[in-house]
């Protein structure tokens, strides 16, 4: 009798490809080609089956046979990958994830890009009942320093490109509470680097508090900010975990992995 319980699901129904799918895993672990000996001993698998599956991946250029006896991961994987990364949008990644943080928090949730010294809104999930007054329009934008996502870009930047930032731009405020001092701005990046949450206090726009934290694409680059927006007396630090999470859920699903980066944001 064949079972169908949820723990036998994930795995393959053809006993080859679980075999082949175990093979790749091993090799995805190794920069260095490894010897059909060694990838015998490490899945258990008799060399001569071994052997037979490595030889059909390398037919089909899944596996690269760089001598005679050992193999590594093959060109077509990263052809493959690079198809599958191309079709990935951000925006529609993020959509799902968006609405969840919404429902947590009721207040307006943004998803914002870089272009040039401003974000550019692309997405936005809020109700009537977020109780905001302005909520930025898709396709809004703002300068950097006055926006949380934008603080996120400039706190990914190198210190000379955030001087040149501020030299291009004059750091103009739009309240009384916008930063336009370049050591100010300097130390509230560094704050971001610390925690990895950026805030904006009123800093766009009077009565509106935001916090945003970054989402990363597999190469580890900070490609877009998730954001909470609310009136200044409703932004809630306790939603900080659950924003990271959204933004981290997102990262993840663009093929981010943050054991394989060199350091840690």
């Amino acid at each position: 009798m064949t079972k169908t319980t949820h723990d036998t699901v994930t795995k393959p129904s053809v006993q080859v490809l679980e075999r082949m799918f175990t093979l790749l895993d091993v090799l995805a672990t190794r920069e260095e080609a490894v010897s059909l000996k060694e990838l015998s001993e490490i899945t258990g698998l008799h060399p001569s089956t071994t052997h037979r599956i490595l030889n059909d991946l390398t037919i089909g250029r899944f596996v690269d046979r760089p001598e005679s006896g050992s193999y590594r991961l093959g060109m077509r994987l990263l052809e493959l990958g690079n198809l599958v990364k191309a079709r990935i949008n951000v925006r529609e990644v993020a959509l799902l994830p968006m609405r969840r943080l919404h429902l947590a928090t009721q207040q307006a949730i943004n998803l914002s890009m870089r272009q040039g010294d401003e974000i550019v809104y692309v997405e936005r999930s809020f109700s009537e009942r977020s109780g905001m007054q302005v909520v930025r329009a898709i396709g809004g934008h703002a300068p950097l320093h006055l926006t949380s996502t934008g603080k996120l870009f400039l706190a990914d930047d190198e210190p000379e490109r955030v001087r040149a930032y501020a030299m291009r731009t004059g750091l103009a405020g739009n309240t009384k509470n916008s930063i336009t001092n370049l050591a100010v701005l300097e130390r509230e990046l560094s704050k971001t680097r610390q925690y990895g949450v950026a805030r904006d206090n009123e800093e766009l726009e009077l009565g509106v508090r935001c916090m945003a934290a970054g989402i990363y694409d597999d190469q580890g680059r900070l490609v877009a900010g998730l954001s909470v927006s609310a009136p200044a007396d409703r932004l809630e630090d306790a939603w900080t975990t659950r924003l990271q999470a959204t933004a981290t859920e997102i990262s993840s699903a663009l093929g981010f992995d943050q054991q394989r980066q060199p350091s840690a944001r």
